[in-house]
């Protein structure tokens, strides 16, 4: 594969910006991730050493496997259905479902009655993952371009690091008011850079409370996108039965703050500098979210921290068992793995999880009732 031409889609969004003014930060975020032909997501390999970031699937098997016992809870709360939907949002190259898979396939009647459903917009991604299913047995795939597009049925909904790619608005607070923050062209070089509307909007109406009354010079970040899909979800559980479980990194608590960040090659880079060739991401608003999916009647769980999430489900007793059967170099690895995955100064507190059930079901598993 030929490498992609990065100026291609920084020369659309100068077009963009030349015709329209300049843009919010949302469309600028959707542009660079899933431009159809140059979007990140389209024309690069994200995840791994070799990408620009690792994901907690690709960190150890035992994340995708704890997942996996999660999910086989909830089947039984379901009644243990002879056929539901295993849908995963943004799959990545698809370990996670891979190792989900194999777990299921502890309990019998699990995995036969599991038909798996990945939501992926990215054609080369689709490419990773099938082949990352064919390697590791797993059939009766089906992928789809939009949650929209999965059957109706009852569901369990997985979503592991995709609500922080979603594109996010952002507002300053001014002397007149919250102002949208866009994305201008300098006049000096057409570089791209930050500029804040004249006038508030009418968007700001939708931050929450605490938020309202920060300081001026304060950036708040809302997620459109996030809110809508999370009703969705919401509303496939109410009327299919299910449930959902969202794992990312955010806040458990809505909050003034800048998080907009791109990554490139394992490392923080200006979020203008490289539209197409850089990760883009922002912080998940879990209260934000638990708003949403609470005001469609469902129950909310969580957020809880990674890292008791995990060792709720047992991914210590699952790490020494590995270890047991591990040579001593692979051993080591699964420390350094588990470490990743549970300690507050890496994954275990920054990442968050929040389950989503019907509203008169218990908490699932890895929730404090």
């Amino acid at each position: 594969m030929t490498a992609p031409d990065t100026g291609a889609l920084a020369r659309h969004l100068v077009d963009l910006i030349q015709v329209q003014g300049p843009i919010p930060v949302s469309v600028y975020m959707a542009e660079a991730l899933g431009h159809p032909k140059y979007g990140y997501y389209m024309t690069r390999e994200p995840f791994g050493r070799e990408g620009d970031f690792i994901t907690a699937p690709e960190v150890s098997q035992m994340f995708g496997e704890l997942v996996g016992v999660w999910c086989v809870d909830i089947w039984q709360r379901m009644g243990s259905p002879a056929r539901f939907h295993l849908i995963e949002l943004g799959p990545g190259r698809g370990t996670l479902m891979v190792d989900l898979v194999r777990t299921l396939g502890a309990m019998p009647g699990a995995v036969d009655a599991a038909e798996i459903h990945f939501v992926e917009t990215s054609p080369r991604l689709k490419d990773q993952q099938r082949a990352t299913l064919e390697r590791g047995g797993v059939g009766n795939a089906h992928w789809h371009e939009r949650l929209a597009d999965v059957p109706e049925g009852p569901a369990i909904v997985i979503a592991n690091e995709f609500f922080d790619a979603l594109p996010i608005r952002q507002y300053v607070h001014t002397r007149e008011g919250w102002c949208e923050r866009l994305v201008d062209l300098n006049p000096e070089d057409s570089s791209f850079q930050f500029v804040v509307a004249a006038r508030p909007t009418l968007g700001a109406d939708i931050l929450a409370p605490n938020i309202l009354g920060a300081p001026e010079g304060s950036v708040a970040e809302t997620c459109p996108a996030g809110q809508a899909l999370i009703a969705d979800i919401a509303d496939r559980i109410n009327e299919n039965d299910g449930a959902a479980l969202i794992i990312d990194y955010g806040t458990a608590q809505s909050a003034a703050g800048d998080s907009l960040q791109a990554v490139r090659g394992h490392q923080y880079i200006p979020v203008l500098g490289a539209p197409g060739a850089a990760d883009i991401t922002a912080h998940v608003d879990f209260a934000a979210l638990a708003r949403s999916a609470g005001a469609e009647g469902v129950a909310t769980h969580g957020p809880v921290e990674q890292g008791a999430f995990l060792k709720s489900l047992g991914i210590e007793l699952r790490a020494t068992a590995l270890q047991q059967q591990a040579t001593s170099d692979q051993a080591s690895d699964l420390s350094t793995a588990l470490d990743r995955l549970t300690t507050p100064n890496q994954m275990g507190q920054l990442f968050k999880v929040l389950a989503l059930t019907r509203n008169d079901q218990l908490p699932p598993a890895g929730f404090d009732a």
